[in-house]
């Protein structure tokens, strides 16, 4: 289950991010979270 969290992000982390996602949509074709490529990269992150 999913828990709401406040958090600051870095301009140039928040960017990547984004780029991140609309690569994403463009591969899908289909909506995708900013908090699901979040959560990805930090799951790849924190092994």
């Amino acid at each position: 289950m999913a828990k709401r969290v406040t958090i600051m992000i870095d301009q140039d982390l928040d960017k990547k991010l984004r780029i991140m996602q609309a690569k994403i949509i463009q591969k899908e074709s289909k909506s995708v979270s900013y908090s699901r490529v979040l959560n990805e990269t930090l799951r790849k992150a924190i092994k």
